[in-house]
């Protein structure tokens, strides 16, 4: 069930009045389920020093890539894509996250 607030970050480029580059967020919500990131997958990314926390299956055309997505009050990065597996719909995509330091980066 799709019970829980994803919110979608996208980045606009552009420039300013005196040429430097800026980026302006605009921000869609949507509606996704929430998972937890398994013991075996968490350890084996901390080997690469990456850090799963949490996964969100959304609907894929809803999805665009975004690298970017808020949890709750809480930013993540988009580490890596899934979808495929027989525990998703045809039409859902898993998105594996990791917290995103308090800078935001």
């Amino acid at each position: 069930m799709y019970n829980q607030d994803l919110t979608l970050i996208d980045y606009e480029y552009g420039f300013d009045e005196i040429g430097n580059q800026t980026k302006k967020p605009s921000e869609t919500v949507i509606q996704c389920k929430v998972k937890s990131v398994g013991y075996d997958e968490f350890y084996d990314a901390s080997m690469s020093e990456l850090r799963p926390e949490i996964k969100f299956i959304v609907h894929d055309f809803e999805y665009g890539n975004q690298k970017d997505v808020v949890f709750e009050g809480q930013k993540y990065h988009v580490m890596r894509t899934y979808q495929g597996s027989r525990t998703l719909a045809f039409d859902e995509i898993e998105l594996t996250c990791e917290r995103a330091a308090n800078d935001g980066s």
